[in-house]
């Protein structure tokens, strides 16, 4: 028998992942087609990869994410609904992009975030990785809507955030705590 792809940090801990299949219906149940992403460890195999051959998504690759941030929010003033997928490092780097065009011009920035080293069997508030316990006090002390995709259930809620953040035409972003499984 082969080596479980999502090992628990210990014998003792068992983990639920979430479905990268499902996850992607939710992102086309919300009306999302185009995808602007970097690849991320986190989400490559279970999302990345599967959208890339998916034919009712388009992809556009990037070099920066703050150039996908722009493009996102160019998209949105013709009622294009767009992802933006990156790790958080990424997101960190883009900040001020993230203020500028998703805050104070208040565009619809959706974000898929992997937050990379972080452990499958705690929350990202506890993780021993600094740059994984830092993401969401950033994110709120920026006023910007984030919600944790880490248990099978905590997909479903995709669609609703989605539509919150383009009818309120502000950001929202999805921190992926457990590498989505692969469909």
């Amino acid at each position: 028998m082969g080596a479980s792809p999502h090992p628990a940090a210990s014998s003792s801990t068992e983990v639920a992942f979430p479905s990268g299949a499902g996850i992607i219906a939710r992102i086309k149940e919300a009306e999302i087609r185009e995808i602007v992403a970097l690849p991320d460890i986190v989400t490559s195999d279970g999302l990345l990869w599967p959208i890339s051959v998916d034919p009712d998504f388009r992809l556009t690759r990037i070099c920066k994410e703050d150039e996908g941030v722009s493009i996102c929010g160019a998209m949105s003033y013709n009622g294009t609904r767009a992802l933006l997928m990156m790790q958080q490092t990424g997101l960190m780097d883009s900040l001020n992009a993230i203020r500028a065009i998703g805050v104070d011009y208040e565009l619809p920035i959706v974000m898929m975030v992997g937050l990379q080293g972080k452990e499958p069997h705690v929350k990202p508030d506890q993780s021993a990785s600094y740059g994984v316990r830092i993401i969401r006090p950033v994110l709120d002390a920026m006023a910007i809507s984030h919600s944790l995709i880490e248990e099978p259930e905590d997909i479903d809620h995709i669609p609703q955030a989605v539509e919150a953040a383009y009818a309120g035409s502000r950001p929202h972003v999805f921190l992926i705590g457990r590498s989505p499984e692969a469909p």
